[in-house]
């Protein structure tokens, strides 16, 4: 039986040649089934409907395993048979192509989501949100999470990308990683081999899926932390445009720079393509005010990183990472 030919890059990602060939959907589907249970996987879904950009369309397979074990067995699957694989937690820091994604897409999300304290320590599976996490942590009257609690995405994104915010990293308080490899198997990380470093981590190249993470936190009165909680989420309310769908910051910040200010700086507050703009609250944030295609999103992008290189001469880099073919798009 042919397979899908396509070749591996980096991030986990398989980029199928021209000449391709099928294998038949009803095979592929039922396959996949038999690793995450009859009914279990979607075709065709917009993934608009899971991404916080709102934007972005139809995925050929959706999956949304239970277990490490459904987890690990679609991994080694698709890279067994050479199919396209994505897989996404929350949606919280993503791009989707108006073209949407071949192959399969993971989410990991409620699916698979728990979280326990033990002693200082948090363990919590990749899809559990960092507010519910941040939560937890303080009715254990645990120290450590605060920067955490308003960031809406997943547990295994916030690993990924070394998530952070008022000063506070996810290496802070990241002690362990349970992930599989490429064939399936459950492999640890240490704080070393993570490779934590500014909004980047080991696992943004080795093809390795987080599926769960081991917080060390500190003691601390449930007061204190609460009101540094409220503190965080009060500033973030104030001066982000959490009213309008996003990906957060869109861009890292510059070494000596701040993404927002040099955005200003070239008259782009508030500019527009399409439903996408640059926020007037914050221009650090590309907003979809209504009705805005990936596309959009995507061209104001490239418009700001033109223009902030052109006049300030600072190459901004998107935080926000980008899933499909854009070619055309805009």
């Amino acid at each position: 039986m042919p397979r899908r030919r396509c070749h591996w890059r980096a991030g986990g990602l398989f980029l199928r040649d021209p000449d391709y060939l099928f294998w038949g959907e009803t095979m592929i589907k039922a396959e996949l089934e038999s690793i995450v249970g009859s009914g279990a996987v979607l075709e065709g879904q917009l993934l608009a409907r899971y991404t916080s950009f709102q934007v972005g369309g139809p995925a050929e397979f959706l999956v949304r395993p239970e277990t490490f074990t459904q987890a690990a067995g679609i991994i080694a699957y698709c890279r067994e048979n050479r199919l396209p694989l994505h897989v996404m937690g929350r949606g919280t820091n993503l791009l989707v192509s108006d073209r949407g994604l071949s192959g399969v897409v993971m989410v990991l999300g409620d699916n698979l989501a728990a979280i326990r304290a033990t002693g200082p320590r948090i363990v919590a599976q990749a899809g559990a949100s960092l507010a519910r996490v941040s939560a937890l942590a303080l009715a254990n009257n645990l120290s450590g999470l605060e920067f955490a609690s308003g960031i809406p995405g997943s547990v295994g994104g916030a690993v990924v990308m070394n998530a952070g915010a008022f000063d506070g990293e996810m290496q802070d308080v990241l002690r362990q990683v349970l992930a599989a490899n490429p064939r399936g198997e459950l492999v640890v990380f240490g704080p070393q081999e993570m490779e934590l470093g500014y909004r980047s981590s080991a696992f943004q190249n080795n093809d390795h899926l987080v599926l769960e993470a081991e917080l060390e936190l500190g003691p601390g009165s449930a007061g204190a932390i609460e009101a540094k909680m409220n503190d965080f989420n009060r500033r973030r309310r104030d001066k982000q445009p959490l009213d309008l769908p996003s990906a957060g910051s869109t861009f890292k910040r510059p070494p000596g720079h701040y993404a927002g200010q040099l955005i200003e700086s070239c008259g782009l507050r508030g500019a527009k393509l399409g439903g996408a703009a640059v926020s007037e609250k914050h221009c650090g944030f590309i907003v979809n005010t209504g009705g805005a295609t990936a596309g959009d999103v995507h061209a104001l992008i490239r418009r700001v990183q033109a223009q902030v290189e052109k006049e300030q001469g600072v190459r901004l880099v998107p935080e926000v990472r980008f899933w499909g073919d854009f070619e055309n798009e805009s």
